[in-house]
C-alpha cells in the first residue's frame, strides 16, 4: 500500500484554560508535541478552544441588556482572543513546521480587518510548512452565540491539499448548512473537518450524514469542559458556576469513513488525543456509485455562486497611487 494514501490524523479532544490565551496555548503546543511522537500529519481541535466557548451566555444571563457583568466578561473575551496579524499563532506555525503537521485549530479570532473589537469564531488551517492558508470565520453563530460572535463570510470556504487528500472544514451547526458543504465538496474536498465546542449529540448523527452525502471521510472534533474547568481568577466566577452543571462538554470526537459508517464511534471519555490512519482509496472506491460535484450532479440545472471576498467596512485607496 502506498504511504501517500495513507494520512495519520489526530484528534485532540482537549478542556482550554478557559478564557486564558496563554495557558490554553501551552495545552496546545503539548498536545501538538504528544502528536508529533506518534507520527501524526494533520491535527484538529475544536471550535473555540482557543480560549474558550462562551458558556457564560447561558449561564449567566447572557442576553440581559447593558449589565455589568456582560460588559466585563465580553472585555475578558477580548483581551484573551487571537489577533492573527500580531503574532498570535506564530510559535504554533513553527510548531507546524518543525513536526511537519498540518493543524485545523478553532480560535476566537479579533481581526484587526474589522476594527479589532468584535470577535469571530474561527477554524484556522495551517499547512505542514507552517502556513497560515486560511481562516474561516463562522458564517452564521448559533442561538446565543450572536450575543457574542460576529458573523463572518465565505473567505475561509477553501479546501487545502494535503498528501492524496482535499482537507476543508466548517464550525459547528455550519456543518448542517447545505450550501458551505456543497461549496467544499465542488472544489474537491474528500476529508471533512468538523469542529464543536463538545458533546456527542451534536456529532453523532451529522458526522455520518456528511460522510455518505460527499463520500468523504468526516472528522468531526469536540472540546471537553466542565465545571471544574472554570478557573478561579474568573470575572464574575460565582455568577457563572452557581446553576452550572457538571458536565458542559462531554466531547463526542469520531470519525466517519466515506461510506457513512462509523471508523471511531463518538468518544466521551478520551481527555486528549484519539488517532488513526485513514486510506485514501476508500474515497476512491465510495465515489464509484455517488460523487456529488462529478459524475452525479447537474450543474446545468443547478449551480451555486461563493462569495469569498473578505468583508470589511473600508475599502483603502492611496492616495499617492492616483497621482
Amino acid at each position: 500500500m502506498q504511504k501517500e494514501n495513507l494520512l495519520n490524523v489526530a484528534l485532540s479532544q482537549i478542556a482550554p484554560v478557559w478564557l486564558d490565551k496563554e495557558a490554553t496555548l501551552q495545552k496546545i503546543y503539548t498536545q501538538i508535541q504528544q502528536a508529533a511522537a506518534k507520527q501524526t500529519e494533520l491535527i484538529v481541535f475544536g471550535e473555540g478552544l482557543l480560549p474558550g466557548y462562551p458558556f457564560w451566555l447561558a449561564l449567566a444571563d447572557g442576553a440581559l441588556w447593558n449589565t455589568s457583568l456582560n460588559k466585563e466578561l465580553y472585555a475578558h473575551y477580548l483581551r484573551n482572543s487571537i489577533t492573527i496579524e500580531n503574532g498570535d499563532l506564530d510559535p504554533l506555525c513553527a510548531l507546524a513546521k518543525k513536526h511537519h503537521m498540518a493543524i485545523y485549530l478553532g480560535i476566537i479570532e479579533r481581526p484587526l480587518d474589522r476594527g479589532g473589537h468584535s470577535v469571530y469564531a474561527s477554524l484556522v488551517y495551517v499547512n505542514q510548512k507552517g502556513e497560515i492558508q486560511s481562516v474561516h470565520r463562522k458564517l452564521q453563530p448559533t442561538y446565543d452565540e450572536r450575543l457574542a460572535w460576529a458573523p463572518g463570510d465565505g473567505n475561509g470556504l477553501q479546501v487545502h491539499p494535503l498528501k492524496k487528500f482535499t482537507v476543508g472544514g466548517l464550525n459547528c451547526w455550519e456543518n448542517w448548512m447545505p450550501l458551505p458543504r456543497a461549496a467544499l465538496y465542488g472544489q474537491g474536498e474528500n476529508l471533512h473537518v468538523a469542529v464543536w465546542p463538545g458533546s456527542d449529540h451534536n456529532t453523532k448523527d451529522i458526522t455520518r450524514f456528511i460522510a455518505r452525502e460527499s463520500r468523504s471521510f468526516v472528522l468531526s472534533v469536540s472540546a471537553l469542559m466542565s465545571k471544574t474547568h472554570f478557573p478561579l481568577n474568573t470575572p464574575h466566577y460565582s455568577k457563572i458556576t452557581e446553576n452550572c452543571p457538571d458536565i458542559l462538554a462531554n466531547g463526542g470526537s469520531c470519525i466517519a469513513g466515506p461510506d457513512g459508517e462509523w471508523i471511531l464511534e463518538p468518544d466521551i471519555h478520551t481527555d486528549g488525543n484519539i488517532y488513526h490512519t485513514l486510506d485514501f482509496n476508500k474515497v476512491y472506491q465510495e465515489r464509484q456509485n455517488f460523487d456529488p460535484a462529478g459524475h452525479y450532479s447537474r450543474p446545468d440545472v443547478t449551480k451555486l455562486t461563493i462569495n469569498t471576498e473578505r468583508q470589511s467596512t473600508i475599502s483603502l485607496v492611496d492616495s499617492k497611487e492616483q497621482l
